[in-house]
């Protein structure tokens, strides 16, 4: 966090704490205290006693370990409850859940969710507020600190679990409520920020996801459509194979065993795990000069696709653009464009559209078994626009990618910012009055954006 949004560099009384969380010597106002003596008791009811009243179900897997929010509640009959869905969840609860304790599978309870359902997996914390705020309890479960301490206590090594009782023996440190709730508010505000970088995130990339559809079926002219075996393009478009285009071909890996292959290279040499950043900046890998020569490796030139041919997971058929002369290795194929009626990043677009198709292809004919082939590469059908058109569509993407980089950019500035100022925050090393809160609060308003 920068220095500028506090008042003062040094805690007034506190120190950081021990392993557990806790405070060696709280500051003044402050104690210990186990959870258990700062909640209510809650309550279980089984759905299944009314099976025709419809609520909504929370399970471990509807919390995000990321946002720190219940994303993906399930809406049932109360015929089809789960064994599991017993325990009842009001506004303002803390969900903390005890299996797998250190994923941080932590949530507060929204309105919209009161009288509703959580699992069995879940402990309830419901806080008495006339002595524990609920979203400072909230913050303190997702430190650091209390991870650590139920990394500690978790049993069982296949299905790591805490009991309840474990969370609630556990001795938290305890600001004067006023405090408790200031420093839930500047922690909320944080959090606030982060949502809406989220939604931004993901607007962006609906927005793009409709976009590349849309003008890669209708174009940006309006003009009538045409039957491919792409499915509908512009009528002015012509259909041509990306062998006509480019020249394809594939690379390998050289044996790592031979030092001289590897040892001092500073020839870039690229494998199928950077296809995901899109458009490759910078290599993490070299080869030398003798590796080049040996073992026949392709120079590729900037400006070249590149396909994922095999690969697990989501990594097959996924597509790039290099901007620097490199090698590749043999689950990589390249096309290098031989000419100037092309805009490479015109044909990125257009094949990030194809990813699923690549894939059922690699299942079926045209490649042998899980892979695709340089061979059917050559003969994709790719569209070709004028060359004003392809400038101009790949303009639009390029800005909605600059777009997306920027609120990453700033979701990740606003992560650090959480977790420094929950640190500081609950191991007292900064009080929350010594915060410069109108600096904070613009901050976050300029990273919300």
């Amino acid at each position: 966090m920068s220095a500028s949004m506090t008042r003062t560099k040094t805690p007034e009384g506190g120190r950081s704490g021990p392993p557990n969380g806790g405070l060696e010597n709280p500051p003044s106002g402050w104690k210990m205290s186990p959870i258990g003596d700062l909640i209510l008791r809650t309550k279980q009811r089984n759905p299944e006693r009314d099976p025709e009243k419809r609520f909504f179900y929370v399970d471990v897997s509807s919390v995000s370990n990321t946002s720190f929010r219940i994303t993906a509640p399930t809406e049932l009959p109360g015929a089809e409850a789960p064994s599991r869905a017993r325990k009842v969840i009001q506004a303002g609860d803390v969900l903390f859940a005890t299996v797998r304790p250190t994923l941080k599978q932590v949530a507060l309870v929204p309105d919209d969710l009161h009288d509703q359902i959580a699992s069995t997996g879940f402990i309830v914390l419901r806080s008495d507020a006339l002595r524990l705020d609920s979203r400072y309890l909230y913050c303190r479960l997702l430190t650091d600190a209390f991870t650590q301490r139920m990394s500690e206590l978790e049993r069982g090594a296949s299905y790591p679990a805490v009991r309840d009782s474990d969370i609630l023996n556990e001795k938290i440190a305890l600001p004067p409520l006023a405090e408790q709730r200031k420093i839930a508010g500047v922690l909320g505000l944080v959090q606030r920020a982060l949502e809406q970088q989220e939604r931004l995130i993901a607007l962006t990339t609906e927005l793009k996801k409709v976009l590349l559809h849309q003008l890669f079926t209708q174009g940006l002219r309006g003009e009538p459509q045409k039957e491919t075996d792409i499915g509908p393009v512009p009528k002015s478009w012509e259909m041509v194979e990306l062998g006509s285009l480019a020249k394809i071909g594939n690379g390998s890996t050289p044996k790592r065993d031979n030092e001289g292959y590897w040892q001092g290279g500073t020839i870039p040499w690229l494998n199928s795990a950077k296809i995901h950043e899109r458009f490759i900046t910078e290599a993490n890998q070299f080869v030398t000069d003798l590796a080049v020569k040996e073992c026949h490796l392709p120079r590729v030139r900037p400006d070249s696709l590149l396909v994922a041919i095999t690969g697990q997971g989501k990594t097959l058929g996924n597509t790039a653009l290099v901007f620097f002369e490199t090698c590749i290795n043999q689950h990589l194929a390249y096309a290098q464009f031989t000419t100037p009626r092309v805009v490479p990043e015109f044909v990125l677009w257009f094949m990030q559209t194809r990813y699923d198709h690549l894939r059922s292809i690699s299942q079926a004919g045209g490649s042998t078994k899980g892979a695709l082939t340089c061979g059917y590469l050559k003969t994709y059908p790719v569209p070709g626009p004028a060359l004003d058109e392809q400038h101009e569509i790949a303009a639009v993407f390029a800005a909605l990618d600059r777009k997306e980089k920027v609120h990453q950019r700033k979701h990740t500035t606003l992560t650090a910012l959480f977790r420094t100022l929950l640190h500081q925050l609950m191991t007292a090393q900064i009080r929350v009055h010594d915060l410069d809160l109108p600096k904070l609060t613009s901050f976050t308003a300029d990273n919300a954006r």
